[in-house]
């Protein structure tokens, strides 16, 4: 049994026992992560394409929906205005998906984004111009 002369002074700041492996100061590892404090990935964030094509397709779902509304049913405007407004839309979601990151996608995710966000423009110009 070692001696009380021996253990640290907790008045003398000596390290709580929460699991960190200490090296004098500094914390060399934590027993929940296993990784030292200084260790930074060499990765960074970069959504995947989907999560472009799903923002676009949740912004045209509401976008358009809600301009037909607003613009044909409240304001009463020709159904032609109201077309260029929808596709003013959809070229604008387009545009902020492509500059979020869609223009370093695979060909295939581009065109499934604009394939999807010409489909719902359809959709409302057809129910418009009918």
């Amino acid at each position: 049994m070692p001696d009380e002369r021996d253990l640290p002074d907790d008045a003398e700041g000596a390290p709580e026992d929460n699991g960190e492996v200490m090296a004098g100061d500094r914390r060399i590892a934590r027993t929940d992560t296993a990784l030292p404090d200084w260790y930074v990935s060499d990765t960074h964030y970069r959504p995947i394409p989907i999560v472009w094509f799903a923002g676009a397709l949740l912004m045209q779902v509401i976008a358009q929906p809600v301009l037909f509304g607003i613009g044909y049913g409240f304001l009463g405007l020709p159904p032609l205005v109201v077309v260029a407004i929808c596709l003013a839309a959809s070229g604008l979601i387009w545009h902020f998906t492509y500059e979020r990151g869609m223009s370093e996608a695979s060909a295939p995710w581009r065109w499934a984004t604009g394939l999807m966000l010409a489909f719902f423009f359809a959709i409302i110009a057809m129910s418009l111009l009918n």
